[in-house]
Parts: structure tokens; sequence; C-alpha cells
């Protein structure tokens, strides 16, 4: 693990004369001058964890390999060509602040001070929280990972690899324990996602580790999966979309605004487009603008303006811009929100806990549910359409078929939130989507994950080594443990 060149975050450069990545349990004797008051903000430090967030919400490989979108000019992405990709810098960026925020409001010589940030323990409850979706969103990418022995800096420059199933149970134990931590001190500032409400990060809290103990519902876990599961919606979940908050300002704009400041590389995938349009789903009139050639500026938008980019293409700078669709102003503004999680995904995820008998409740009508919340974060909701759509047979819940029932629409739903319709995807199986055709993709199959950055391999050797004979190939067909289906 490459972690001797670190990234600097913008909110401790005041520290960039000291080595970022020093041992955790030595951050308060080492980075922390009792006697000086410009100690580095824990404030600071979450709101620019929180930042990142946006790098989640707002990725781009995930929703090219759901198929959620095409490449307009090079479709390397598209035809997996990156296998690689290189996860130091979460570990140098959010995760580290993160940890120093926890160690700053852990040694004795600076939780005094660390108070500006809020109550120590409502911090540590938070960093905590957040440490933990970050860690799933990156095992669900690469599997096992630096975990137990990461983050320790100079202490431990080669850390072991921990596998996925004790990464997971630990983020489990994570946000139980980290709900329990709340205390009725100060809420955390530099908030930038519930403006300190603690209420809101325990509902978060659960939220998350619903999404974590379903993820877990095929695997040799899947008791824990089910209690856990179970006493997560039992706690209280969200009742409110959790959006990121981004600002028509540059310093914290939407990714796919910036990516769309010069470029036009991305398209509506024709997969998801026809899909919808077929079904007259009226959320595809949010997800992608309309295309050029087929519309005359001032008329109402319809189905007939919407054109997806053709997802497997030989040439695909060949198909001009004006007769495709690209992303809508919904996603792509630079104010324009982006879900971290939704009320949809929480009914989607309860409709397949009830067929699964962990909860109670019927199955269809949480699954309708979830499509009127996706219908309503759109704000496309009229009760005759959507009628029309939930009745269409290809729509319809079967509960013979739930997998792909709830799948498929889970699919249509998570857009653009392409990493977590990536996983599920993996899980479920649905919707049945074809792999790019490019010759040289010599498995013929949409990868199941990401390489290891090549570093690994270079500076870590002996645990990157551990790591594939116990996981399976350092390639992307490599399933990983949650993935059976």
């Amino acid at each position: 693990m490459n972690i001797l060149k670190p990234t600097i975050s913008k909110a401790v450069a005041i520290a960039a004369g000291i080595l970022l990545l020093v041992a955790c349990d030595d951050f308060g004797s080492l980075n922390v001058d009792p006697n000086n008051p410009s100690q580095v903000r824990t404030e600071l430090l979450l709101t620019n964890v929180q930042r990142d967030l946006s790098s989640v919400s707002g990725a781009v490989i995930g929703n090219l390999w759901v198929q959620y979108m095409a490449e307009t000019q090079y479709d390397d992405d598209s035809r997996y060509s990156t296998t690689t990709s290189n996860f130091n810098g979460w570990y140098t960026g959010p995760l580290m602040d993160l940890q120093t925020i926890i160690d700053l409001n852990t040694n004795e010589e600076t939780r005094d001070d660390a108070l500006s940030g809020g109550s120590n323990n409502n911090q540590l409850a938070v960093a905590r929280i957040l440490k933990a979706y970050y860690y799933h969103m990156m095992t669900d990418r690469w599997g096992m990972l630096p975990y137990s022995d990461a983050l320790q800096g100079s202490e431990n420059f080669s850390p072991s690899y921990d596998s996925q199933e004790a990464i997971y149970l630990d983020i489990i134990n994570e946000l139980n324990e980290a709900v329990d931590q709340m205390d009725g001190g100060a809420g955390v500032n530099g908030d930038i996602i519930f403006n300190g409400d603690m209420d809101a990060w325990a509902i978060f809290a659960n939220s998350i580790r619903a999404r974590v103990a379903l993820r877990m519902a095929d695997t040799n876990q899947s008791g824990l999966a089910a209690t856990e599961f179970a006493d997560a919606i039992n706690s209280g979940v969200i009742t409110e979309d959790v959006m990121y908050p981004h600002l028509a300002e540059a310093a914290n704009q939407n990714p796919w605004f910036a990516r769309f400041i010069t470029r036009t590389d991305y398209a509506l995938s024709d997969v998801l487009a026809d899909y919808m349009i077929d079904l007259d789903d009226h959320r595809v009139l949010r997800y992608g603008d309309p295309a050029p050639d087929f519309y005359t500026e001032g008329e109402e938008i319809t189905f007939d303006n919407i054109r997806g980019m053709p997802y497997s293409v030989e040439n695909p700078g060949d198909i001009t811009n004006a007769s495709i669709s690209f992303p809508g102003m919904a996603i792509r503004a630079q104010d324009a929100p982006l879900p971290i999680i939704t009320v949809s995904e929480l009914h989607f995820a309860m409709a397949e806990a009830a067929e699964r008998g962990w909860i109670s409740g019927d199955a269809e009508t949480y699954y309708l549910d979830a499509i009127e919340a996706s219908w309503n974060q759109w704000d496309v909701y009229d009760e005759g359409d959507f009628q029309n759509y939930v009745t269409n047979p290809e729509v319809a819940y079967d509960s013979g078929s739930w997998m792909e029932k709830i799948g498929t629409q889970k699919w249509v739903a998570l857009y653009p939130n392409g990493y977590e319709a990536w996983a599920e995807w993996r899980r479920l199986g649905y919707p049945e989507l074809e792999p790019h055709d490019f010759p040289l993709n010599q498995s013929g199959e949409i990868p199941r994950r990401q390489a290891y950055p090549t570093s690994e391999s270079q500076i870590n050797e002996e645990n990157y080594d551990e790591a594939v004979s116990a996981q399976g190939p350092d390639t992307p067909d490599t399933r990983l443990w949650w993935d059976v289906n």
C-alpha cells in the first residue's frame, strides 16, 4: 500500500511540514502543541471528509458498467479496459482525516481543544459512521482491503489485508457502536449533510447498516444479516432522501457539471433509455436531456425526444452529439444534488427482506412504495401515469420472480448512483445486461470487481500476494465474498 506520497487535504494544510500519515496512537503527542491554539480544527476536517461523498455519488465507472451511461468518444472504460483502480487516495484523504478526528477526540491532551467540533462522543460517532460508509464502498469495489492494520502511518507501511467478511462484520459493529456512543452534548460542527443533527446521523447509520446487512443476504452470515437488517429498520431509517448538497460555485460543484464544462464524454445509454421509454417511465425525461436533432426548443419534452447512446458500438465518435441525450440537468447542473442513499432504495430493501422472511409486512407494498418514492424523488409523479407503469406486466410485482422484479426496478431507481447499482446488480443478477462486445474483453463478462493498484504488488508485495491467494486472481472477473448469484 503506497502511503509514502500522501495527498494532504486542504483542511490540514497547516500541518504540511509534518508527515501526514503519522502513527494514529501518537497523533496527539507528535502533531499537537497543547500550548498552541492553532491545532487542526476537527470541524474543518469533517467538512473536507464529507466533500469526498460527492466523489462516490458522482463517480463514472459504476454508471458505465451498469450501462446507465455510454461513452461518446473514448470508450475504454465501457470496454473494461481500465481494470485497476487506485485506492490510496481514500486512505490518505477522507479515511486519514476521519482517523485524525478520532485521535483528537480521544487523546487526553487534545480532546478538550477538539470540543469546537462538537462533543467528543458525537464527533467520534460521526467519524465512525463515515469510516464505515467509505470502507463499505471500497470493499465492494476491491474486496479484501488493508483494514485493521491500516491508517497506522509510519508504524506500518505494509498493512495486511482483511477478508471482506471480516470487514463487513466490523462495519456492522462500528455502525451499532457509533449510534450507542452518541450523547446529549453538542452536535457536530462543520456538518454539511445533516447540520449537526445527531438524530439524523443515527437514522443514517441505521440505513447504511440495513444496506450492508442486505448485501450479506446470500452469504454464510445470512442469519446475522437478517437480525441486523430487522434491527436497523426497527431502530428507524430515513424517510427523506439523503443527498449531497452541491453549490453553484467551483469549490463545491457537481462533478458531472465539471465533466461537461469543456467535454461531452458521457451520454444516457440506450440500454437504460430504451427500457424506460418502452414502459412509459417518466423518470427518463429527467434522467436525460432531449436530443437536439429530435427536439425543438420550447416544446414540451416527450419520450420521442430522448435518444440513448448505443452502449456497445465500434466507433462511438461517429455518432453526433445532436442525435443523443446527455445526462439531464437534474443530474449535471452545477448545484444539482446527488443521492447518497434514498427512501426508494430502503423500500426496495424492505421488499426483499419481506420476501426472505426477515421482516413483517407485504413485499408488494414495499415494492410499490419504492417505485413511488423514486418517482417523487425525480418530481414526475402523476397518479395516472404511475398506475399505468406499475400495472404493466413488465413491472407488476410477482412474488415468484421477486429477485428479477426487485433487481430490475432497483436498477432503474438507483440512477445515477453507479457504484451502488453495480453492487446490487452483481448481488441480485438483474437486469440481465449484455457485456460490451469489444473483442479484447477476453472473459466476455462485465467486471465483478476492480483490480488493486499496481503499487500494491510492488510496495506491499507479501500482503498483496496473501490477499490474492485468499480471494482469487487480481482480475475483474474474481467474485467478492457476497457475490454468489
